[in-house]
């Protein structure tokens, strides 16, 4: 008998039934715990008696084929130290901190967070650190570095059986800090490299066009080149940040990028999820087996509902694709706050159009990189934008424009959109606009939103916004999934900013996530009565989050979830079913209220 198979018998874990998962709510193995006064039920963890001997995770590494690791992290080697290993090596060290800010290197890694806010900052490279002790922070434990699917069901099944802390970690891409967790396990699925392109789908469902199915660790700017690359050439609704995996919490998410104006969001093309469920099984959920997983994982949360093995979504024909730029530099406040208006008030003419447009905003700087017109040429996108730069002369606000056309949209994204940094450190919130805030409010979003945002919420703060205009249902037929219903009428989605180390005092913390909550997105929120929240790409402490990221859907989910884990093998913060669990002891362990 093998390694594997006598480990899966010795659970009592079985491949092929998709059979909901039914746990009794309180396990032998999960220890009490009082804190502030209240009572947790919690997971185990390192320094508890439930946690597993050697020998077990030994026998796991054995089943996952030795690609079991014990975390240390990255920057280690630049540090005396860690939990009582000389670890310094300068070579290394050089390496980990002349990579730190780029995407792609941090991605290749095994537990690193390009949002270093959520590992508390206590062990990144530094190379002046030699003499410090390295310390894990709020990494995980150990990775199952995944090169088959049994090996994701593998972690899965430990995670339960052991009632361990369990993370799923692609790319490291969270801006919310849910593909990381103290004194966790962590699948890490980034080997996941296949793509098959298909000319027509043969099901099951309903849909017999072009399509591509994807492993979990393919990132979006690989996928756009392979469907460049397709005879004919297609594209595919992806992210617009090249390091974003497709498949995993972003298009579980929603998934919102440059063709999503024009073509949808990401889980409105989704034809098919092969998963494994919090039960260990692993399924394939479409629109004939298990429908309702099929919707929920269709927008409903990222690791809410199972570890995802690979998406199938539709491809399109590529078009032709024009782009445009603008920047507004001015020291004449008046006359920036007039410029900005101006832009943002077109929202709704922008989508109408069938575009998307990516901006940032930040002290008096404007800058729009790009406008993207699919099935555009230059002089289309020109006329599109006229009436903006037609009003902006109107008002003396001195700007800088360009426009040119590609042939293809995978030309477009190479040639004008820029690769994001990775390392930095700070509190995300952010707000999508419909298309009637913007018509009856649009003055209001700019002048008592956008300003109190970039003014750092009036308390010495530093805060920006990472705008995208995108309409998802701008023209497009209604698809029946988990997204927030607002989505189809959105015109506008802006993230905000709020720089704060993760090592902070926790009292600067707080400070800054009440700067967040209460003053900076409240600020767009009263500004947008019919709006809503990203699940991806929002606040972790948003008022109200069941009903701001999914509306009248919550319900659904909430039933779904009870349904597929109702034991929390799964748990990534603001998503269904999450409300009784929380992080204590200053964000460490993971426990569920009692």
């Amino acid at each position: 008998m093998g390694a594997l198979t006598g480990f899966l018998l010795f659970l009592g874990l079985h491949f092929a039934s998709a059979t909901p998962l039914a746990l009794t709510e309180r396990q032998s193995n999960a220890p009490l715990v009082t804190w502030n006064g209240r009572q947790y039920q919690c997971k185990c963890y390192k320094t508890d008696a439930c946690w597993p001997a050697t020998s077990v995770w030994s026998a796991l590494n054995t089943t996952v084929g030795g690609n079991l690791k014990k975390v240390v992290p990255v920057g280690a080697t630049c540090y005396s130290s860690f939990e009582g290993r000389n670890t310094y090596n300068q070579q290394q060290c050089s390496t980990a901190n002349s990579n730190w800010a780029k995407e792609d290197w941090q991605a290749d890694q095994e537990v690193t967070n390009m949002w270093t806010f959520w590992t508390n900052n206590t062990c990144n490279p530094n190379i002046n650190a030699r003499n410090q002790v390295c310390t894990i922070g709020h990494l995980p434990e150990y990775v199952i570095m995944a090169k088959t699917k049994e090996h994701i069901k593998a972690g899965v099944d430990f995670a339960r059986t052991n009632n361990i802390r369990l993370i799923i970690r692609n790319t490291g891409h969270d801006f919310m800090g849910r593909s990381t967790g103290f004194g966790a396990l962590a699948i890490n699925t980034h080997s996941f490299k296949s793509v098959n392109f298909v000319q027509n789908y043969a099901g099951p469902g309903t849909y017999k066009g072009t399509a591509v199915t994807v492993g979990a660790g393919i990132q979006v700017r690989e996928l756009y080149r392979l469907a460049n690359q397709q005879s004919p050439k297609v594209v595919v609704v992806g992210g617009e940040c090249p390091t974003v995996g497709l498949a995993g919490g972003y298009i579980q998410g929603g998934g919102h990028g440059p063709m999503a104006t024009y073509y949808g969001m990401a889980a409105d093309n989704a034809l098919n999820f092969e998963v494994v469920t919090a039960a260990g099984d692993i399924i394939n959920a479409n629109e004939v087996d298990n429908p309702d997983l099929f919707w929920g994982l269709k927008g409903g949360g990222p690791s809410t509902f199972g570890a995802i093995i690979s998406v199938t979504v539709k491809t399109f024909p590529e078009v032709p694709t024009a782009g445009a730029t603008l920047s507004i530099n001015t020291q004449d406040q008046n006359k920036f706050w007039q410029g900005v208006t101006a832009f943002h008030n077109l929202a709704n003419h922008y989508v109408e159009n069938g575009m998307f447009v990516y901006y940032e905003l930040s002290g008096m700087s404007l800058t729009v990189q790009p406008f993207v017109g699919p099935n555009m040429n230059k002089a289309k996108i020109d006329e599109v934008l006229k009436p903006l730069f037609d009003k902006l002369r109107s008002l003396n606000v001195p700007f800088q424009s360009s426009s040119r056309d590609f042939p293809t949209f995978f030309d477009l994204y190479t040639a004008m959109f820029q690769d994001e940094g990775a390392g930095f450190s700070g509190l995300v919130g952010g707000r999508m606009f419909t298309r009637q805030d913007i018509a009856q409010n649009g003055d209001r979003i700019v002048n008592n939103g956008y300003k109190t945002v970039v003014g750092g919420g009036g308390a010495g703060g530093f805060s920006v916004i990472i705008g995208h205009i995108v309409g998802p249902g701008t023209g497009l037929p209604t698809v029946d999934n988990a997204i927030h219903p607002a989505w189809r009428n959105a015109s506008s989605f802006s993230i905000t900013m709020v720089n704060v180390e993760g090592n902070a005092p926790l009292s600067q913390k707080a400070q800054a996530q009440d700067r967040l909550t209460n003053v900076i997105d409240k600020a767009l929120r009263d500004a947008s009565p019919n709006g809503a929240a990203y699940v991806n790409e929002g606040n972790l402490e948003e008022p109200n989050w069941q009903q701001a990221f999914w509306g009248s859907n919550y319900p659904r989910l909430l039933e779904l979830r009870k349904k597929w884990d109702p034991a929390g093998v799964f748990y990534a913060r603001t998503t269904p079913g999450t409300e009784d669990w929380e992080t204590i002891e200053s964000g460490s362990r993971l426990c569920k209220r009692i």
